[in-house]
């Protein structure tokens, strides 16, 4: 047996790897292109991850790469607080531009999705003098430990670490396949407000467009527009967290777009940096401002090797015409699935946004149980014959679809057929 073969590299990481690092698909990366990966042992797999919604541009693309190569010929670290470089700005003046609503804004770039929530609920404490964060039951945010507080959800990522940070508080996330309806929810915050903490309090509601881990549960337009008309009654600031859903992954820039509803602040990462690490904040001048110097920033804060590959990446977006390949994509995901599921009676609910989309498996379409052993056996299916997939969602039954934007339809369909077939191997193994 090779000693790089998938097996032995198991094991070698079984024996220097802690087992809270899990893994979903055990095979081990060789090189990518675009939308597909090839093993330690040769064999190619069509990529529906992209590493979580990170390679939307595809992997390797070649602006990318040209880019991070001429920035590594000039320098790669200096540390943006002590001597500044011009393609951290360049890239602030882009997202500001791209940014939802005309008020001039202002973006602080950091590394990670979770410093980027981290650093909103700095920034929005300071600016409002307030304590208090709101966000959803089913949200994640990250793993650090105010991002971990804001997460609704308890297995696999708050258990066993509690207590957590303090003046949190969730609220019911609206579910039109489970419930509750846009009314309950919005009532459940009124809720909140009157017997939990009082608005005066409250700094920000948070909240992720579409959520991922959640299930790919999709904000309705009016929950969004309500939730925007609450902020601005009680003058709370409202914090979109689009660090899944940013940059073209549900047909637009920013998923907000689809509700027309302007956040104080914008929470990204993940595609911003093109598959190297990146992450920011974005949001109205005078909020951003609000803190004082040496309140933000971090040593490797907005690198500027992966600025550059940010801004290819919005070049790429923008000059290759991303954002209507990606409609085009979503068009076409919506409707293989929604046909699969007419033939299928363990698909219980189709959703999403644009491309961004996701099938619950259940046990039983009238008891809507879910189903979530089989949704392990169709990963593991999915991946024995080439395709790279992730579940998610609060019972773990959910498979969602984070292919590169810039995936070939025919790709796309050939791994939709995968999954039809892995839905069926599994279903008759589990």
């Amino acid at each position: 047996m090779a000693s790089n073969s998938n097996q032995q590299l198991r094991q070698r990481l079984d024996a220097a790897i802690p087992r809270g690092i899990s893994i979903s698909t055990p095979i081990f990366a060789a090189r990518a292109e675009n939308s597909e990966v090839w093993d330690s042992e040769g064999r190619r797999y069509i990529d529906f991850a992209g590493g979580i919604a990170v390679m939307n541009v595809g992997h390797r693309h070649p602006r990318v790469m040209a880019a991070v190569r001429a920035q590594l010929d000039a320098f790669t670290h200096t540390c943006f607080q002590i001597t500044p470089y011009e393609v951290y700005v360049r890239l602030a003046e882009r997202l500001n531009a791209l940014a939802p609503g005309a008020s001039p804004k202002k973006t602080a770039l950091f590394s990670t999705g979770a410093e980027a929530i981290e650093n909103a609920v700095k920034i929005a404490r300071y600016a409002t003098g307030r304590p208090a964060i709101i966000s959803f039951s089913g949200a994640f945010h990250g793993r650090t430990m105010m991002a971990l507080s804001l997460t609704g959800k308890i297995n696999p990522y708050k258990a066993g670490f509690a207590p957590f940070m303090p003046e949190v508080f969730h609220a019911p996330f609206p579910d039109a396949y489970r419930g509750p309806s846009v009314s309950d929810s919005i009532a459940a915050i009124e809720t909140l407000l009157r017997s939990s903490v009082e608005p005066s309090r409250v700094a920000a509601i948070l909240i992720e467009p579409v959520q991922g881990e959640g299930g790919f549960n999709v904000a309705p337009v009016g929950f969004l527009r309500e939730l925007r008309a609450l902020c601005d009654r009680y003058k709370i600031l409202l914090i979109a967290d689009e660090i899944q859903t940013g940059f073209g992954r549900t047909g637009t820039m920013f998923a907000v777009e689809h509700a027309g509803v302007i956040p104080d602040l914008i929470a990204i990462a993940k595609a911003v940096g093109g598959g190297l690490p990146l992450s920011g904040v974005i949001g109205s001048a005078d909020i951003m401002d609000a803190v004082a110097p040496g309140g933000l920033g971090g040593t490797f804060a907005g690198n500027p090797v992966a600025c550059a590959a940010g801004l290819a990446m919005l070049d790429v977006i923008e000059e290759e015409g991303i954002l209507d390949r990606a409609r085009a994509m979503g068009e076409v995901l919506s409707a293989r699935l929604r046909e699969m599921a007419s033939r299928c009676a363990s698909i219980g609910d189709v959703r999403g946004l644009g491309p961004m989309m996701a099938i619950e498996l259940v046990t039983d379409r009238s008891t809507r149980k879910p189903a979530s052993d089989l949704t392990k056996a169709v990963v593991a299916c999915a991946a024995d014959r080439g395709l790279i997939l992730l579940s998610c969602g609060v019972y773990a039954n959910v498979i969602r679809i984070l292919a590169p934007l810039t995936a070939s339809l025919e790709l796309i369909d050939e791994g939709i057929g995968i999954i039809e077939t892995a839905l069926a191997d599994a279903a008759g193994g589990v």
